[in-house]
């Protein structure tokens, strides 16, 4: 196997996590995923501009937990390590920041563990979203995030993997019923709201991994916060989530075919 890979590794089939690496300018991914990247992209153009559009929202999104006090972070569906990693931002302005890393692609997982070695605030598990109580009881396990005090779960760019006939409501619901009070949780989703033909038919081509995207609306996505509050500007367009200047937002934020947000565990009252 190439780089030492495990050999359960299927290379006859693109892996979405591969295919984003190689949107994002990583170097882990193999000549099947870069041929269905190649493809999407000749049908939209600005596909790898939405990539990095995720990315930078999840690093906006997890520098506004560290101005709200979070040092530890859950972070599910991380995909293949990418410069501006969730540990490289959360450390940077917190050097005791912990953070977990949970991925279904065994080629993310295997690159993450080799990434991480030697950092002991950093911890990978290999598990599927779709099986939340699974992804805490190891999280616990490994002893670097402590359920009695505020986290940020961060579900960048992997909620839209499950299809509604596996209920992502449930699977969200479990997650934020684990957080105690203060904490967070991040979501960006692609929509099918504003977005032209040809990037729905991008979207459709993932049909072709083992990681099929379901898109969804405003409307549902918010629904995945429950109870939380939602925090300002709302769910929105992921370019217009808290921008680091106005110039950083593009003339048409909904190219990038994908909502985001963030809300906050209040202590109900009484």
């Amino acid at each position: 196997m190439p780089d030492g890979l495990p050999t359960e590794i299927d290379l006859t089939r693109p892996s979405a996590a591969r295919v984003y690496d190689y949107f994002l300018g990583g170097a882990h991914n193999f000549e099947i995923d870069r041929r269905l990247a190649e493809q999407i992209a000749s049908m939209t153009p600005n596909l790898a501009a939405t990539m990095r559009s995720g990315r930078e929202f999840l690093r906006r999104a997890v520098r506004a937990l560290l101005d709200a006090g979070i040092d530890q972070f859950l972070d599910i569906g991380s995909g293949i390590p990418t410069v501006g990693n969730v540990h490289e931002v959360a450390q940077g302005a917190n050097p005791k920041a912990r953070v977990v890393y949970v991925d279904i692609d065994p080629v993310a997982v295997a690159h993450s563990r080799e990434l991480l070695a030697g950092n002991d605030l950093t911890g990978v598990i290999h598990a599927d979203l779709r099986d939340p109580e699974r992804i805490l009881a190891e999280t616990r396990e490994l002893g670097l995030i402590d359920f009695s005090r505020p986290m940020g779960i961060l579900l960048a760019g992997v909620v839209h993997f499950i299809p509604d006939a596996d209920r992502p409501e449930d699977v969200l619901a479990t997650l934020r019923a684990a957080a105690a009070p203060g904490s967070f949780l991040v979501i960006s989703h692609s929509t099918f709201e504003d977005q032209p033909q040809e990037m729905l038919d991008a979207q459709r081509l993932s049909a072709r991994t083992d990681t099929e995207i379901t898109l969804r609306s405003r409307a549902q996505i918010t629904g995945f916060f429950g109870d939380w509050t939602v925090l300002d500007p709302g769910v929105v367009h992921m370019p217009l989530w808290r921008p680091d200047s106005p110039s950083d937002v593009d003339e048409h934020p909904e190219r990038f075919g994908a909502f985001g947000g963030v809300a906050r565990y209040d202590q109900p009252a009484g």
